[in-house]
């Protein structure tokens, strides 16, 4: 079991920057693909980022490829999204989550096994 539990939401005006952090414990090996999905209210879930096992091939949607960075650091067990230009239509609930190594698919919900609470963000204009 993975536990996965993100920090890091709140409140910001258009163009600011925020960062989120999602913290896993329990039995696992960094040998896994963690993502960010994000659901906004009346929406469908949806892919942001992935950072797939090995740790240096990173995966972004279109609408936040090159505002957004997915990194990790496997000593502290910690996965981030850094969001830059933060834009309304970013609002939403962002989730991490985690699942075996995969180098494709890892834009979907079904790759991933464990997913943490999630964290809101909001961004005014």
């Amino acid at each position: 079991q993975v536990q996965l539990v993100e920090s890091g939401g709140g409140s910001v005006q258009a163009g600011g920057s925020l960062r989120l952090s999602c913290a896993a414990s329990g039995r696992f090996s960094t040998s896994i693909n963690m993502g960010w999905f994000r659901q906004a209210p009346g929406k469908e879930r949806e892919f942001v980022a992935a950072i797939i096992w090995s740790g240096d091939t990173t995966h972004y949607a279109d609408s936040v490829k090159g505002r957004f960075t997915i990194s990790r650091d496997n000593a502290k067990n910690t996965v981030y999204l850094q969001m830059n230009s933060l834009k309304p239509e970013d609002t939403a609930v962002y989730s991490c989550a985690a699942g075996p190594p995969r180098y494709s698919g890892y834009d979907a919900s079904p790759a991933y096994n464990f997913w943490g609470q999630g964290t809101q963000v909001t961004v005014s204009s």
